[in-house]
């Protein structure tokens, strides 16, 4: 496990090389509360733990694959907070990553971990020799503001994209960051 630079107090944040079988459960259960707390994050409400579960052991497969660099942000009860760059594209894209699932549990919200994750995922980004991101978030939520006070750009909006978990749409935002450009 690689030691990030970034921390927020008493919270700390890192790159996990490898997912154990208790970090498995504690990302489900960051997924979980974020889908309970009505985060559009690609799951519908209600979400089985079981579900969740599965959804991080295929992302702990891609992480030891290589195709997935996985943060996570931990306070004195563990995992609660958790963001992910999908290194795996396409040949003629081998410049760029996607960010995605960036999730901060409702205990440990308004406390800068967002912010951290995604200055932390940009610093990995730029180690895996990456230097264009991109991402999608729910139109007018609060993610899209965070990602607009850290520079990222606005690309376009697409209505009607996805669902919340409740089921009604929900538009989705695009935004890119060129890390050749920012500092």
């Amino acid at each position: 496990m690689t030691k990030l630079s970034h921390s927020v107090s008493p919270y700390s944040v890192r790159r996990l090389q490898a997912v154990s079988a208790a970090q498995l459960g504690e990302l489900a259960g960051v997924l979980k509360d974020c889908v309970d707390g009505g985060a559009s994050v690609g799951f519908m409400h209600p979400l089985e733990r079981e579900a969740a579960t599965a959804f991080w052991a295929s992302v702990a497969s891609a992480v030891d694959r290589g195709e997935r660099a996985l943060l996570v942000a931990e306070d004195t009860l563990g995992i609660c907070a958790t963001a992910q760059l999908v290194l795996k594209l396409p040949q003629n894209q081998p410049h760029r990553a996607d960010l995605a699932k960036v999730l901060v549990h409702r205990r440990a919200r308004r406390q800068g971990l967002g912010a951290a994750l995604v200055r932390a995922a940009e610093a990995t980004a730029r180690d895996c020799g990456k230097d264009l991101l991109v991402l999608d978030t729910v139109t007018g939520g609060d993610a899209q503001r965070l990602y607009e006070r850290l520079g990222w750009v606005r690309a376009g909006d697409i209505p009607r994209y996805a669902l919340m978990p409740s089921g009604e749409y929900c538009s989705t935002t695009y935004y890119y960051r060129d890390l050749g450009q920012s500092g």
